[in-house]
């Protein structure tokens, strides 16, 4: 069997930054465990694979230990595959997901996606967990992830956690967040539970990083940066109980899979 495989760097304009996501387009379904051993082979925060659909396309991701619910810059790299590569007519994408239903449109170099709101809760950390973080937050909540304020920009670049300690997590990975200086807000991801010591650049985690910023600064429509090595550029908006989240997308490598 001989598949396409792409490589896009999400949320940059440029390559070598942002998040890099290997983008698989299938014909029919593989077998999860195959699906599973590519991501795994891929050894990149997510691999996406999709399949068309009459309406649209069905859409799914997978780190290189687990299958999840819900990636943005994984989504922003199959969009740019289809819009950019396969050149469909159309300037709108649907997916069908885990998460319901992902609208993606394109807006010249700018890929525009529609999220779901995701729901939190203020949260407790055990103290083993703050320990291997290093500084403990002002704030805490928690739905999938675990999302962290701090009082500065200085408190998320300087944090410097014990990997090994945060493996013993209850959920898929921690967001730290404080206000940004030349953007609203700042943010890191860690998840070395799913393989992900730290994310380049988590779409999905401004699904509750947005509503939270909406409420603090009192503004629907923010700028926000990922201070990974990498680095990451966002833009988001709150629609009701919906995100908007947009950025741009290099392609980085093309290629083949072969599988015996």
């Amino acid at each position: 069997m001989e598949l396409t495989l792409y490589q896009v760097d999400a949320f940059t304009h440029q390559v070598f930054k942002g998040n890099p996501a290997a983008i698989c387009p299938l014909d029919t379904w593989l077998p999860d465990s195959t699906m599973q051993a590519i991501a795994a082979e891929n050894n990149l925060s997510e691999t996406a694979f999709f399949v068309r659909k009459s309406n649209g396309y069905h859409i799914r991701w997978f780190t290189p230990l687990y299958e999840v619910n819900l990636c943005g810059h994984a989504t922003l790299a199959a969009a740019y595959v289809i819009f950019n590569i396969l050149k469909i007519e159309s300037k709108k994408i649907h997916f069908e997901s885990r998460s319901g239903e992902l609208i993606v449109n394109r807006d010249k170099d700018q890929i525009i996606m529609d999220f779901p709101a995701i729901a939190m809760q203020p949260a407790e950390l055990p103290q083993h967990i703050i320990k291997a973080l290093g500084n403990e937050p002002v704030a805490i909540w928690k739905a999938e992830d675990y999302l962290l304020l701090y009082d500065r920009l200085q408190d998320i670049v300087s944090l410097s956690p014990d990997l090994g300690g945060l493996k013993a997590l209850d959920c898929r990975g921690i967001i730290i967040t404080a206000v940004g200086e030349d953007c609203d807000f700042v943010s890191r991801f860690f998840a070395p539970r799913h393989g992900i010591d730290e994310d380049p650049v988590t779409g999905s985690a401004h699904c509750m990083l947005a509503p939270l910023w909406s409420e603090k600064l009192g503004k629907k429509r923010m700028t926000a940066k990922q201070l990974s090595k990498r680095g990451g550029e966002l833009v988001c908006e709150v629609e009701g109980d919906r995100i908007i989240i947009a950025g741009e997308a290099r392609l980085y490598l093309q290629g083949k899979i072969f599988i015996d």
